[in-house]
């Protein structure tokens, strides 16, 4: 007995589609790196940034030449002078040591943008826009040949006297982007607002989970397998 393309079971199909996803992605690339035409430039800051950290160009992107594992990161961005009018999603660029906005008309910025950006470091904005999470967020702003420059981006979690951090008890405040901070439970607690004492209980919660998983993928393959009609 035999069956057609048509008649593969849906588990296979998902599977098939998030195998053939997953490589149209290896293959394209970050979206975020073809914003604009052309490429880093040599001369530009995150060019330099580039040559002095033995990264990789590819488009407006820098990507990091040792990485052994995961998804290939971006180290730096140069999205100057692309004719940006608003900037939404930057998100594939997250583990950006540094990001150039620059020459750009841009209106205005949203931080929660640049939520998650821990690592950043040093950003160059035109004039008129303000550094994500404003100038406490930073070591240092300067404005420079109609450039705003933001660097040495600083923990608020260990900020004094500028910002009230209340994290739940038994939690500990992370950084989380310029401006933004994360609660996450201290160890040994979990649960909401990490009230609960002792290890997450990972077996109970996720063995049913994986076992109603496993039965009802059987159910489907015994259910689709008897509309198989036989050539």
């Amino acid at each position: 007995m035999k069956a057609g393309c048509s008649q593969l079971q849906p588990v296979v199909l998902i599977l098939i589609f998030n195998l053939c996803f997953y490589g149209s992605f290896q293959l394209t690339g970050p979206q975020v790196c073809e914003l604009c035409g052309g490429s880093v430039l040599n001369g530009s800051e995150v060019g330099k940034f580039c040559a002095s950290s033995a990264g990789r160009i590819n488009g407006r992107c820098c990507f990091q030449n040792n990485n052994t594992y995961g998804p290939e990161r971006i180290i730096g961005l140069d999205l100057s002078n692309c004719s940006l009018t608003h900037v939404e999603d930057l998100q594939e660029a997250s583990k950006a040591l540094m990001i150039d906005l620059s020459l750009n008309p841009l209106v205005n910025i949203s931080d929660a943008v640049f939520q998650g950006f821990i690592e950043l470091n040093h950003m160059i904005l035109p004039q008129e826009i303000f550094c994500p999470g404003g100038n406490t967020s930073w070591e240092k702003v300067e404005v420079n040949e109609g450039n705003r420059i933001c660097q040495g981006q600083k923990d608020v979690c260990n900020q004094t006297g500028q910002l009230s951090i209340e994290c739940p008890e038994n939690s500990l405040c992370g950084p989380y982007g310029p401006g933004f901070f994360e609660c996450s439970c201290a160890e040994n607690y979990h649960g909401y607002k990490c009230l609960r004492e002792g290890e997450f209980p990972a077996l109970q919660v996720f063995g049913p989970l994986g076992a109603s998983t496993v039965v009802l993928s059987f159910l489907l393959w015994f259910t689709q397998r008897r509309k198989v009609k036989p050539l």
